[in-house]
C-alpha cells in the first residue's frame, strides 16, 4: 500500500478594515440584510436607516487560497451628532460560517477596530446597544452594561467600552489580519 499525503486547504486570511471600496460597502449591506432580516427577522425587508448616511462601515474580508475575496463580517460606527467625542457602534454581523469556535475572532476583531479607530479620531466614549445574547462577548472585551431595555422587540444592553483597552489605531483603511482561526 502506498501512503497518500493528505492535502490541507489553508484557512482563508481575513483582513479587518474600514470599507474603502464600493463592493465592500454593498457586501456589508447584503450581509446585514441576511443576518438581521432573513436569519433573525428583526427587520422585514431592509435594516438600513438614517445612521447609514453618516456611519463608517467596517468589514472583515476573507481571501481564499486562490485570491477570491468576500465580506464575512461587518459593523458600522459613527460619531454622535449631538454629543461631541461620543461614538456609537451598531449592526455587528458575522457570516454564520465564521462565527464561534470554527470562525475564530471575527466579531471580536471588528469590535476592536471599531473602538480603536474611533479612539484615534478623538472618541472619549464609545457606546453600543447590544442584543442581550451577545452581552457576555462584549463584557469579555472590556465593556460594561449600563442598562437593559427592549429594542426592535428584543432584549438589549446599552454598553460602554473601556477605552483603556482600546489604544488608538491610525490606519483603519488598511486594517489588520484577524487573529482568528479563519
Amino acid at each position: 500500500m502506498s501512503a497518500v499525503a493528505q492535502q490541507t486547504v489553508p484557512a482563508p486570511s481575513v483582513r479587518i478594515k474600514w470599507a474603502t471600496a464600493e463592493w465592500e460597502r454593498a457586501a456589508a449591506f447584503a450581509l446585514r440584510r441576511e443576518i438581521f432580516c432573513e436569519e433573525q427577522g428583526v427587520f422585514a425587508a431592509d435594516d438600513r436607516d438614517e445612521i447609514d448616511e453618516i456611519a463608517i462601515a467596517l468589514v472583515a474580508v476573507a481571501q481564499d487560497e486562490i485570491g477570491a475575496s468576500r465580506v464575512v463580517g461587518t459593523v458600522r460606527i459613527h460619531e454622535d451628532p449631538t454629543e461631541l467625542h461620543t461614538w456609537w457602534g451598531s449592526r455587528l454581523a458575522v457570516d454564520q460560517a465564521y462565527r464561534g469556535r470554527a470562525g475564530g475572532r471575527i466579531g471580536s476583531d471588528l469590535i476592536r477596530l471599531a473602538v480603536s479607530s474611533a479612539h484615534a479620531r478623538g472618541c472619549r466614549r464609545f457606546l453600543a446597544n447590544v442584543q442581550s445574547q451577545n452581552g457576555l462577548l462584549f463584557q469579555r472585551l472590556h465593556w460594561r452594561s449600563m442598562k437593559e431595555f427592549d429594542l426592535f422587540g428584543r432584549p438589549h444592553h446599552r454598553m460602554e467600552a473601556d477605552l483603556e483597552y482600546y489604544p488608538p489605531f491610525d490606519t483603519p483603511q488598511v486594517g489588520f489580519l484577524s487573529r482568528g482561526r479563519g
